[in-house]
């Protein structure tokens, strides 16, 4: 593995900080502002991605870029225009593989990609404190944030693997069953220390280059949802395992994107994302059991809802009934490639290059 020595006189590990715009220039150009401030004495470069929002946004954000003077800074911000709306990973994906900017000292292949959600604002140190954990831990493949809420409540960041018994907890929601799968269920209580966790979310998370060259790029069969669950089980697969950095914090509104929280039925590209991991991972009997005992723990639920009138359902309407009519259409198959996606493991040209040691910061 590549040495990253961060002594004087020599090179510093390159952190190229990838940003996803769909319909929220406004707002991205809020977290490119605040990951300029993270990246100070973090040698690297920013790049925002447009998800073909179709509404203005790139030229917005271009013209913005421009006026501020951000694309000539020490830490440059380039504004890119992905093509087509082919979801998270698609996006960041077109992010990833234009690298650094051209002329960038040392090459444009980045030693580290750290991807942030448009809605969410690192603190000073929050990218340098996921940089140093890399070059100070090369077994690790990945790192991410605490991440809170603009209020300081603490959100749910570090996950394990989703299962089909898990799904059945969440599902069921019972606090009998709840509290006996304490430790397999899939959010992690809250984690004052470094801690190796199976995935985190993506509103944070910095990526060793190494590992995506030898592992793939996100698989953008996954729209939205479970697209980094599945990259950082191939990364872990591959011997390469995640930790969660809380002294990384990272301010995150939610849903600004998405509108999760406004959802008056459960999108198909979800329900295609959750299928699409078990039947990927797993294989397709284990995703129909999944999908049995969701639809179990689901069933269940509702009776109980019966008795206790008054309580929320917290499923958007329809949602149980979605979801098995999907899952049993598909064939609890995996997802299709949709047109114009590229496979995960398309890297660039520049991905197969040494990196170059000659220039000092």
């Amino acid at each position: 593995m590549r040495q990253r020595l961060q002594s004087e006189g020599k090179v510093m590990a390159s952190v190229l900080t990838i940003i996803l715009n769909w319909r929220s220039a406004e707002m991205s150009l809020r977290s490119a502002e605040s990951a300029l401030a993270a990246m100070q004495g973090v040698r690297g470069a920013i790049t925002i991605v447009d998800n073909a929002s179709g509404d203005g946004s790139f030229e917005v954000m271009e013209k913005a870029v421009t006026a501020r003077g951000w694309d000539q800074g020490e830490t440059p911000v380039r504004v890119l225009q992905s093509g087509r709306n082919g979801g998270f990973g698609a996006g960041n994906n077109v992010g990833i593989r234009a690298g650094l900017p051209p002329g960038f000292p040392g090459g444009v292949r980045p030693d580290y990609v750290y991807i942030l959600n448009s809605d969410a604002f690192p603190a000073p140190d929050a990218i340098r404190v996921l940089r140093d954990h890399l070059d100070q831990n090369p077994g690790t493949g990945f790192a991410g944030s605490f991440i809170h809420g603009e209020d300081g409540t603490p959100h749910h960041t570090a996950f394990r693997y989703p299962t089909a018994l898990n799904d059945f907890e969440r599902h069921i929601r019972l606090g009998l069953v709840s509290k006996a799968m304490k430790n397999s269920m899939v959010a992690m209580p809250p984690l004052a220390s470094v801690t190796r966790v199976d995935w985190l979310a993506g509103a944070s998370l910095m990526m060793r280059m190494d590992v995506l060259e030898e592992i793939g790029l996100f698989d953008e069969r996954f729209f939205l949802y479970y697209e980094e669950t599945d990259l950082c089980l191939r990364a872990s697969r591959a011997g390469w395992p995640t930790d969660y950095v809380p002294e990384s914090r990272v301010a995150h509104i939610g849903s600004v994107s998405t509108g999760m929280g406004r959802w008056q039925r459960i999108p198909g590209f979800w329900l295609d994302s959750r299928l699409h991991y078990f039947a990927k991972n797993h294989g397709r009997a284990y995703a129909a059991a999944a999908t049995v005992f969701a639809a179990l723990g689901g069933l269940i639920w509702r009776a109980r809802l019966l008795v206790q009138r008054g309580r929320d359902r917290m499923d958007p309407p329809h949602y149980l009934r979605d979801l098995v009519a999907h899952d049993m259409r598909r064939g609890f198959g995996m997802t299709p490639m949709p047109e114009g996606a590229t496979p995960e493991h398309d890297l660039p040209l520049w991905a197969a290059m040494p990196q170059s040691r000659e220039e000092e910061i």
